[in-house]
């Protein structure tokens, strides 16, 4: 029988509204002062909603390893996804864009150095949606099982990552 049931639930709620608020709050307050680049890494733009507790999260685990972040905040992420080239059916709560890739959701840092690294021919990563447990998304040992996808500028995608 699964654990997590409507009264587990129901407690949880006020603590992942709280931790929300803190990651949009945390994430507002460190516009203003960025530590410097570390070498070799290029900045990550994010765009997010100023409202966005779960980016503020997912823009701490990447400034967690190693990544410089300048935020800019916007009433909608559209345009910018548009303009990187993210596939509607990719789409998520923020958009990044670092190096020439966009980076779209909640992309694991991890899977953000190595397509730097790799320098693959595509337009960049996609976490559709919102998984429970990508970074920025975690909720206790909830979980969901997620791809991060590589896509191209045609349109064209593949698995990059599965967790």
């Amino acid at each position: 029988m699964n654990n997590f049931n409507r009264r587990t639930f129901l407690a949880a709620v006020p603590f992942a509204l709280a931790a929300c608020s803190a990651g949009a709050q945390e994430s507002t307050a460190n516009q203003t002062r960025e530590p410097a680049a570390p070498a070799g890494l290029p900045e990550l733009i994010v765009h997010k909603t100023p409202t966005c507790g779960c980016c503020g999260a997912w823009i701490d685990h990447v400034r967690a390893n190693g990544f410089t972040v300048r935020v800019v905040e916007v009433t909608d992420t559209s345009p910018v996804a548009r303009r990187l080239g993210v596939p509607d059916p990719l789409r998520s709560c923020h958009t990044a864009e670092i190096d020439g890739y966009a980076i779209e959701g909640h992309v694991p840092a991890s899977d953000i150095r190595r397509l730097l690294v790799e320098r693959a021919d595509a337009a960049g990563l996609a976490v559709p949606g919102m998984p429970l447990g990508s970074p920025g998304m975690e909720m206790g040992d909830r979980r969901e099982n997620y791809d991060v996808i590589l896509f191209d500028n045609a349109g064209r995608t593949r698995i990059f990552a599965s967790y």
